[in-house]
């Protein structure tokens, strides 16, 4: 199972790849359609989070989607020791030697499992996007409630 947060506003679109796209991503170049999920649910949100803050997440409607895939044979592991330059496993702005990396693996392997960069702990789930249907089912969407812990009001002095 893997898991992704859009702002409900694209969550129909959800599988598009549309936003890896226009803009690139920490594994695909732009220009190359590619769904990025989290395999918990707690990643999926702090992958959104490190990007537009607890406050965007609080404040802005956003949807929780989880797949299958249906044959996790097809899923390709990439370890840390697989990836070229560790540095691709922290934090920071991809490179582009990252990018074309990621996209030869998403040319020759249907869904990639990589170590995520939020948590070394964390796994990310990436595949092409715009081929709804391909290998995985949407097992369900479903409105996101941020715990408001998380964007505490703020003091006024």
């Amino acid at each position: 199972m893997a898991w992704r947060l859009d702002d409900a506003r694209f969550s129909a679109a959800w599988d598009s790849g549309e936003g890896a796209w226009r803009t690139g991503g920490r594994w695909n170049s732009r220009g190359v359609r590619t769904v990025h999920c989290s395999i918990d649910p707690a990643a999926a949100i702090l992958e959104v989070a490190v990007h537009k803050g607890f406050r965007a997440l609080d404040t802005v409607p956003h949807m929780l989607t989880s797949l299958t895939v249906i044959d996790p044979s097809r899923v390709h592991v990439v370890r840390p020791e697989d990836v070229p330059n560790p540095n691709w496993l922290r934090p920071g702005i991809p490179g582009g030697g990252q990018q074309e990396f990621g996209d030869a693996l998403l040319a020759k392997h249907g869904f990639v499992l990589i170590p995520g960069a939020v948590s070394i702990y964390s796994w990310n789930l990436i595949f092409a996007g715009g081929t709804p249907g391909s290998g995985y089912v949407l097992r369900s969407q479903e409105r996101f409630s941020l715990d408001t812990r998380l964007h505490p009001p703020t003091r006024s002095r």
